[in-house]
């Protein structure tokens, strides 16, 4: 069966960006608190991008958890019905 790694890879496509984007302004010619105010605007930027993929990773972790729960409702209640019918015909042979 394959895995859903959707959050692993959104996780890793965006931290590879945050230090990607951090070294290219350590080498930039710009003077150091320029530089500082800009890592600490893209800083921002990614925090805010990963809370909103955490927060959609969750809400679709939610979804799954509450369909995987009406499955097994489902499936106890049809369990349920079968040994029923199974005790009423052994029960009529007798």
């Amino acid at each position: 069966m394959e895995r859903n790694n959707t959050g692993a890879i959104v996780g890793w496509f965006l931290g590879g960006a945050l230090i990607g984007a951090a070294v290219a302004l350590l080498v930039a010619p710009q003077t150091g608190e320029r530089t500082r105010k800009l890592l600490g605007k893209q800083a921002e930027k990614g925090r805010k991008s990963l809370l909103e993929s955490g927060q959609d990773i969750l809400a679709r972790g939610r979804e799954l958890y509450e369909r995987g729960r009406e499955i097994a409702e489902e499936t106890a209640e049809l369990f349920e019905r079968g040994r029923r019918i199974a005790e009423k015909t052994i029960e009529d042979r007798l």
